[in-house]
């Protein structure tokens, strides 16, 4: 079967993560996946055989509505433009079987409407599926979102399914978001998506590649993408140099978006405390395993990784521009799962204290944690083997000069 995935990657690592992750679990299946991604380090990460990218020109979000170009320097609706006609040209060459678009049922600033269209005009077999994160924003500014946007509309009309990755016992999106009846067959919810974590046995040889002794307890924090992680890491190392008794090992991970000027400035304080610091790590699962407690934002990428391998953690999670991070701390944490700080409010005391209590208790964590079902990947093969039973890939009419809706203005007439 011939998978393309769209992630459209405007701001930290979590969707192309969560990409690569899909990716690989459908790859043991021997499917041919084509990633279409603007995530400006996509090339740091291993593809294995059967899975390739092709690369859309970067955006960087700076609001909720304001995109702009990662490196080139062209006018925003310029590299839109690119970024759509890329988009369905790889479409029409490819003809996927399944076509799965993460988080933006549209994609980024409309970009890609015209493949939908096109793929329902013209490749009507080729099942159109939505994935989406367990937890979008507030039930109020997703609703008024999607109604304004006329997203139910689109949900109907341009998608097969809707994969939910996340349990509708811990949140149903269904009722919390006004999804309509008509809609609601559409929607399964898949579980949390796993990632490939070291086999716990292996914990002890990756702390010792570390330079871990047994009693050493190590604390690790990592802010995703860290566009937004300098607060999360300025308190951290604030702690460690006015609070006495941090008796623990320390690795930070900034995430390759923070600005040169904040990693240098966070870079100096950490080695003045003799702690490793990086903006990217490639084996991210494997110091997590190592970890005794995770410092995180809690996005759902990073907490996949967490639950994953089962660690304690404590989440400082922010509640804007979205209140996703904020809503799905207090709902793992009134199931003991996790302790956390809001974003707006940690200070280092509080940061001490929760640390101190994580690392003394972080047995009943590991406990509650390693129950936790993340079933993504065997419902999404289970729907996926349902499509290819129902998907008859359509002929192939060659590569022929195809019309295309121009949104943008920029496509010039042969």
């Amino acid at each position: 079967m011939n998978i393309l995935m769209y992630s459209h990657d405007t701001y930290g690592l979590g969707h192309i993560r969560r990409t690569m992750a899909l990716a690989q679990s459908l790859l043991d299946k021997g499917h041919r996946i084509l990633i279409l991604t603007g995530s400006p380090i996509v090339g740091r990460f291993d593809f294995p055989k059967g899975i390739d990218f092709v690369r859309i020109p970067g955006m960087i979000k700076q609001s909720n509505e304001l995109y702009v170009p990662h490196s080139i320097a062209i006018e925003p609706s310029l590299a839109l433009a690119i970024r759509q006609n890329i988009i369905l040209a790889t479409a029409q060459t490819f003809r996927p079987d399944l076509f799965l678009v993460d988080k933006a049922p549209l994609g980024l600033k409309l970009e890609v409407t015209a493949t939908l269209i096109w793929l329902r005009e013209n490749s009507p077999k080729t099942q159109v599926v939505l994935g989406l994160r367990d937890i979008m924003d507030s039930p109020e500014s997703t609703i008024q979102e999607w109604q304004e946007r006329k997203m139910y509309e689109v949900f109907e009309q341009l998608y097969s399914e809707i994969w939910v990755y996340g349990s509708r016992h811990l949140f149903d999106a269904v009722e919390e978001y006004a999804i309509p009846r008509h809609i609601e067959s559409k929607i399964h919810f898949t579980g949390y998506i796993p990632r490939h974590i070291p086999r716990l046995r292996n914990r002890p040889a990756l702390r010792r590649e570390l330079g871990l002794c047994p009693s050493d307890k190590l604390v690790l924090v990592t802010t995703g993408g860290g566009g937004d992680g300098y607060k999360v890491i300025d308190t951290y190392l604030t702690m460690l140099e006015t609070q006495p008794g941090c008796d623990f090992k320390s690795m930070i991970v900034t995430g390759p978006m923070l600005c040169e000027k904040l990693y240098d400035q966070l870079a100096s304080r950490a080695r003045k405390l003799k702690i490793r610091i990086f903006k990217f790590h490639r084996k991210m699962e494997k110091i997590i395993l190592a970890a005794d407690c995770v410092v995180s934002m809690g996005g759902y990428n990073t907490m996949c990784e967490i639950v994953s391998a089962a660690r304690p953690m404590l989440i400082i999670p922010r509640s804007t521009p979205r209140e996703e991070q904020l809503m799905r701390a207090r709902i793992f944490a009134a199931r003991g799962l996790l302790e956390y700080i809001p974003w707006e409010t940690v200070t280092v005391p509080e940061m001490r204290d929760k640390l101190g209590y994580i690392l003394e208790n972080g047995l009943g964590y590991e406990q509650r944690l390693s129950g936790f079902p993340m079933t993504a990947f065997d419902v999404i093969n289970s729907r996926i083997g349902k499509i290819g039973l129902r998907s008859v890939k359509p002929s192939c009419h060659g590569h022929e000069a195809l019309w295309m809706p121009d949104y943008y203005g920029h496509v010039r007439n042969q």
